[in-house]
Protein backbone atom coordinates (compact mmCIF):
# COMPACT_ATOMS: atom_id res chain seq x y z
CA UNK A 1 0.00 0.00 0.00
CA UNK A 2 1.63 3.45 -0.90
CA UNK A 3 1.96 5.64 1.87
CA UNK A 4 0.48 9.09 2.31
CA UNK A 5 1.91 12.04 1.37
CA UNK A 6 3.90 14.20 4.35
CA UNK A 7 1.52 17.14 4.44
CA UNK A 8 -1.57 14.35 4.20
CA UNK A 9 0.12 12.04 6.89
CA UNK A 10 1.00 15.34 8.99
CA UNK A 11 -2.47 16.96 9.00
CA UNK A 12 -3.94 13.68 9.90
CA UNK A 13 -1.96 13.47 12.95
CA UNK A 14 -2.03 16.64 14.39
CA UNK A 15 -5.65 16.55 13.77
CA UNK A 16 -5.78 13.27 15.84
CA UNK A 17 -3.34 15.37 18.02
CA UNK A 18 -6.17 17.89 18.66
CA UNK A 19 -9.00 15.73 19.30
CA UNK A 20 -6.92 13.29 22.24
CA UNK A 21 -5.79 17.02 23.50
CA UNK A 22 -9.92 17.94 23.77
CA UNK A 23 -10.88 14.28 24.84
CA UNK A 24 -8.45 13.97 27.86
CA UNK A 25 -8.09 17.48 28.83
CA UNK A 26 -10.22 17.55 32.08
CA UNK A 27 -7.37 14.72 33.00
CA UNK A 28 -4.78 16.56 32.13
CA UNK A 29 -5.89 19.42 34.61
CA UNK A 30 -6.36 16.58 37.32
CA UNK A 31 -2.96 16.02 36.95
CA UNK A 32 -1.81 19.45 36.43
CA UNK A 33 -3.50 20.67 39.46
CA UNK A 34 -1.75 17.94 41.38
CA UNK A 35 1.94 18.96 40.59
CA UNK A 36 1.42 22.61 38.97
CA UNK A 37 -0.69 25.42 38.13
CA UNK A 38 -3.26 23.32 36.61
CA UNK A 39 -3.31 24.89 32.95
CA UNK A 40 -1.52 22.63 31.22
CA UNK A 41 -4.96 20.81 29.45
CA UNK A 42 -6.09 23.99 28.60
CA UNK A 43 -2.95 25.53 27.49
CA UNK A 44 -2.45 22.44 25.16
CA UNK A 45 -6.25 22.39 23.58
CA UNK A 46 -5.50 26.50 23.23
CA UNK A 47 -2.24 25.63 21.42
CA UNK A 48 -4.33 22.96 19.31
CA UNK A 49 -7.39 24.91 18.86
CA UNK A 50 -5.45 27.88 17.14
CA UNK A 51 -3.21 25.10 14.76
CA UNK A 52 -6.80 23.58 13.39
CA UNK A 53 -7.69 27.56 12.78
CA UNK A 54 -4.07 27.85 10.91
CA UNK A 55 -5.24 24.78 9.12
CA UNK A 56 -8.62 25.59 7.84
CA UNK A 57 -7.51 28.48 6.68
CA UNK A 58 -7.99 31.30 9.27
CA UNK A 59 -5.00 33.70 9.90
CA UNK A 60 -2.02 31.33 8.40
CA UNK A 61 -0.15 32.58 5.15
CA UNK A 62 -0.99 30.10 2.26
CA UNK A 63 1.91 27.05 2.04
CA UNK A 64 2.36 26.73 5.55
CA UNK A 65 3.08 23.10 6.50
CA UNK A 66 0.66 21.32 9.28
CA UNK A 67 3.47 21.37 11.21
CA UNK A 68 4.82 24.38 10.64
CA UNK A 69 0.95 25.70 10.96
CA UNK A 70 1.40 23.67 14.75
CA UNK A 71 4.74 25.35 15.71
CA UNK A 72 3.60 29.04 15.07
CA UNK A 73 0.41 28.55 17.20
CA UNK A 74 2.16 27.03 19.83
CA UNK A 75 4.80 29.61 19.53
CA UNK A 76 2.29 32.63 18.80
CA UNK A 77 -0.64 32.25 20.95
CA UNK A 78 0.39 29.77 23.89
CA UNK A 79 1.31 30.93 27.25
CA UNK A 80 2.95 29.11 30.30
CA UNK A 81 5.98 26.87 29.85
CA UNK A 82 3.98 24.19 27.39
CA UNK A 83 3.81 26.74 24.75
CA UNK A 84 6.92 27.58 23.82
CA UNK A 85 8.20 23.96 24.56
CA UNK A 86 5.80 22.08 22.32
CA UNK A 87 6.41 24.38 20.01
CA UNK A 88 10.26 24.56 19.86
CA UNK A 89 9.67 20.82 19.42
CA UNK A 90 7.33 21.17 16.44
CA UNK A 91 9.34 23.66 14.75
CA UNK A 92 12.21 21.18 14.40
CA UNK A 93 10.15 18.41 13.10
CA UNK A 94 8.37 21.08 10.95
CA UNK A 95 12.19 22.03 9.21
CA UNK A 96 13.34 18.42 9.11
CA UNK A 97 10.43 17.18 7.60
CA UNK A 98 10.27 19.79 4.54
CA UNK A 99 13.80 18.84 3.77
CA UNK A 100 12.24 15.74 2.37
CA UNK A 101 9.59 17.02 0.31
CA UNK A 102 6.62 14.95 0.47
CA UNK A 103 8.07 11.97 1.40
CA UNK A 104 7.84 11.57 5.39
CA UNK A 105 11.18 9.81 5.82
CA UNK A 106 11.60 8.40 9.57
CA UNK A 107 14.89 9.50 9.57
CA UNK A 108 13.65 13.15 8.86
CA UNK A 109 11.22 12.50 11.78
CA UNK A 110 14.61 11.26 14.15
CA UNK A 111 15.97 14.43 12.91
CA UNK A 112 13.40 16.75 13.95
CA UNK A 113 12.30 15.34 17.44
CA UNK A 114 16.29 15.12 17.96
CA UNK A 115 16.43 18.77 17.17
CA UNK A 116 13.66 19.84 19.38
CA UNK A 117 14.77 17.77 22.64
CA UNK A 118 17.99 19.82 21.95
CA UNK A 119 16.04 22.88 21.63
CA UNK A 120 13.85 22.52 24.61
CA UNK A 121 17.35 21.68 26.48
CA UNK A 122 18.98 24.93 25.46
CA UNK A 123 15.60 26.38 26.50
CA UNK A 124 14.68 24.85 30.20
CA UNK A 125 17.93 22.73 30.86
CA UNK A 126 16.16 20.20 31.75
CA UNK A 127 17.43 16.48 31.79
CA UNK A 128 16.21 13.09 31.95
CA UNK A 129 15.57 12.41 35.58
CA UNK A 130 14.50 15.74 36.53
CA UNK A 131 11.20 14.36 35.95
CA UNK A 132 9.92 16.89 32.74
CA UNK A 133 8.35 16.48 29.26
CA UNK A 134 11.93 15.61 28.51
CA UNK A 135 11.98 11.85 30.45
CA UNK A 136 9.36 10.76 27.73
CA UNK A 137 10.47 13.05 25.03
CA UNK A 138 14.36 11.48 25.09
CA UNK A 139 12.96 7.82 25.39
CA UNK A 140 10.68 8.75 22.01
CA UNK A 141 13.88 10.31 19.81
CA UNK A 142 16.02 7.31 20.88
CA UNK A 143 13.26 4.83 19.75
CA UNK A 144 12.78 6.97 15.98
CA UNK A 145 16.64 7.04 15.68
CA UNK A 146 17.00 3.20 16.19
CA UNK A 147 14.29 2.64 13.51
CA UNK A 148 16.32 4.82 11.01
CA UNK A 149 19.37 3.22 11.62
CA UNK A 150 17.89 0.32 10.94
CA UNK A 151 16.98 1.34 7.98
CA UNK A 152 13.03 1.18 8.50
CA UNK A 153 11.17 3.02 6.22
CA UNK A 154 7.41 3.30 7.57
CA UNK A 155 7.12 6.31 9.30
CA UNK A 156 3.44 4.64 11.17
CA UNK A 157 5.84 2.36 12.71
CA UNK A 158 8.62 4.47 13.40
CA UNK A 159 6.11 6.83 15.26
CA UNK A 160 4.40 4.04 17.10
CA UNK A 161 7.74 2.68 18.64
CA UNK A 162 8.27 6.22 19.59
CA UNK A 163 5.04 6.28 21.25
CA UNK A 164 5.63 3.62 23.29
CA UNK A 165 8.68 4.78 24.25
CA UNK A 166 7.30 7.91 25.19
CA UNK A 167 4.77 6.28 27.51
CA UNK A 168 7.38 4.33 29.38
CA UNK A 169 9.12 7.38 29.92
CA UNK A 170 5.57 9.03 31.24
CA UNK A 171 5.79 5.94 33.62
CA UNK A 172 8.65 6.88 35.00
CA UNK A 173 8.50 10.47 36.08
CA UNK A 174 5.47 8.96 38.49
CA UNK A 175 9.09 7.69 40.42
CA UNK A 176 10.64 10.60 40.13
CA UNK A 177 12.00 13.87 42.07
CA UNK A 178 11.05 16.99 40.41
CA UNK A 179 14.13 18.79 39.94
CA UNK A 180 12.74 21.17 36.96
CA UNK A 181 10.05 22.89 36.48
CA UNK A 182 6.52 23.81 38.77
CA UNK A 183 6.53 20.40 40.29
CA UNK A 184 10.05 21.13 42.11
CA UNK A 185 8.07 23.41 44.10
CA UNK A 186 5.43 21.11 45.77
CA UNK A 187 7.43 18.83 46.80
CA UNK A 188 6.07 15.56 48.34
CA UNK A 189 2.65 16.67 46.55
CA UNK A 190 4.09 15.58 43.02
CA UNK A 191 5.25 11.93 44.26
CA UNK A 192 3.59 9.20 42.27
CA UNK A 193 2.24 11.72 39.46
CA UNK A 194 3.08 11.60 36.13
CA UNK A 195 4.47 14.40 35.02
CA UNK A 196 2.01 16.44 32.56
CA UNK A 197 4.41 17.64 29.78
CA UNK A 198 5.74 14.22 29.37
CA UNK A 199 1.81 12.78 29.25
CA UNK A 200 1.51 15.54 26.82
CA UNK A 201 4.39 13.92 24.59
CA UNK A 202 3.15 10.47 24.74
CA UNK A 203 -0.52 12.21 23.62
CA UNK A 204 1.79 13.92 20.76
CA UNK A 205 3.19 10.40 19.15
CA UNK A 206 0.30 8.31 20.14
CA UNK A 207 -1.81 10.57 17.90
CA UNK A 208 0.67 9.68 14.64
CA UNK A 209 -1.73 6.38 14.81
CA UNK A 210 -4.76 6.92 16.74
CA UNK A 211 -6.93 9.29 18.87
CA UNK A 212 -6.31 8.85 22.50
CA UNK A 213 -10.09 9.44 24.90
CA UNK A 214 -8.73 8.43 28.24
CA UNK A 215 -5.27 8.62 29.90
CA UNK A 216 -6.04 6.12 32.36
CA UNK A 217 -4.46 3.27 30.04
CA UNK A 218 -1.52 4.29 29.80
CA UNK A 219 -1.00 5.91 32.90
CA UNK A 220 -1.91 2.73 34.97
CA UNK A 221 0.12 -0.24 32.20
CA UNK A 222 3.61 1.22 33.45
CA UNK A 223 7.26 0.97 31.86
CA UNK A 224 6.91 -2.67 32.59
CA UNK A 225 3.66 -3.21 30.33
CA UNK A 226 3.06 -0.14 27.97
CA UNK A 227 0.15 0.53 26.08
CA UNK A 228 -0.51 -2.11 23.13
CA UNK A 229 -0.77 -0.29 19.74
CA UNK A 230 -3.80 0.43 18.83
CA UNK A 231 -5.72 1.41 15.47
CA UNK A 232 -6.80 4.78 14.59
Amino acid sequence: MPQPSATAFTEAWIRRFAASASATEAELTALDQQVGDGDFGTNLVAGLDATLRRLDGQGEPAGRSPLECAADAFLDEVGGTSGPLFGLLLQELAAAVAEGGDRLDPAALAAGAGGGLAAIQRVGEARVGDKTLVDALAPACDALASYARGQGTDPAEALARAAQAAWTGVGDTARLTARRGRASYVGDRAAGVPDPGAVGIGLLFSAAEETVTRLAPFLTDGPENPPERRTA
